[in-house]
């Protein structure tokens, strides 16, 4: 049963990271990224790439598939959603949710549908905590997620950027008045956005298979995680990605694995019964 807990909570740390760079992106920007697990993707398929034609292990590709990703984040926000944001909201939900598509099948015709994993890498092996055995790439990827996350909400919470963030999100016209540059924020965010999913990515190499649909199942279970934490709540969604991992593991080892994803639409569906706007969300 430890076992089952411990890989559900590393595992949920890097759900956790996936769904706070989507709910930093949703409530400063007040853009829902249905691409957002197709940037995982993308990010995966360039560390398998970097160890495969290049040798560099995923853990020291990692930075640089972050500012790959960074780049991807910043290109969609000045070549879709600036120019959509100003048009009824539906066009710019429609535009992610198409770039999603669009970047899935190009990863078809390009890579594939085969599934692909790398030999041995750094972090093969396993660890031992308390008396428990466990696979060192999970722990390492969702020790790494954790730190990306405590830094987000460092960079959001405690600094003078992050306050110009938050006022952003709060009000557009009077952030410009004085003197913030709304669009200037926006970038940063799916910037930032983009590369912490762009880390998580290629970490997760280590011991994921890479696919062209691999997005689709993160995504999802992001998306999730952040309506369930409350939408944009950088806590909320946190907190959720954690429950979800534990949630998904608990229910593998008692119940069946078929029944994982079942039980996490279960409580889903309670949780926004129960609180419409999520555990974190404004009232």
């Amino acid at each position: 049963m430890f076992e089952a807990l411990y890989a559900g909570l590393f595992n949920g740390l890097i759900y956790a990271a996936v769904a706070v760079g989507l709910a930093l992106i949703w409530g400063i920007t007040d853009v829902i990224n249905f691409a957002h697990g197709e940037f995982l993707m993308l990010a995966m398929y360039a560390a398998y790439w970097f160890f495969t034609l290049g040798h560099v292990d995923p853990t020291m590709s990692a930075p640089l598939v972050a500012i790959l990703l960074a780049f991807v984040g910043f290109l969609t926000y000045a070549l879709i959603i600036k120019r959509l944001q100003k048009g009824p909201p539906m066009a710019v939900i429609l535009a992610t949710f198409g770039l999603g598509l669009v970047l899935r099948q190009l990863a078809f015709i390009a890579f594939t549908p085969d599934y692909r994993n790398l030999p041995d890498t750094i972090v093969s092996g396993s660890v031992t905590l308390a008396g428990v055995s466990i696979g060192r790439p999970q722990v390492v990827t969702g020790l790494v997620a954790l730190v990306v996350v405590i830094a987000l909400f460092v960079l959001v919470y405690r600094t003078r950027w992050g306050h110009a963030l938050q006022a952003v999100a709060e009000d557009r016209q009077v952030a410009a008045l004085v003197g913030i540059s709304p669009d200037r924020v926006n970038a940063q965010v799916w910037m930032l956005g983009s590369a912490a999913v762009g880390l998580a990515g290629a970490l997760l190499t280590t011991f994921f298979y890479v696919f062209p649909s691999v997005g689709t199942v993160f995504g999802l279970l992001a998306f999730v995680a952040v309506c369930m934490g409350g939408f944009g709540s950088l806590p909320g969604a946190f907190i959720a990605g954690i429950l979800i991992g534990i949630i998904e593991a608990m229910t593998g080892y008692f119940v069946a694995p078929a029944m994982k994803t079942v039980a996490i639409f279960i409580l889903f569906v309670l949780v926004l019964w129960y609180r419409p706007r999520g555990l974190f969300g404004r009232w």
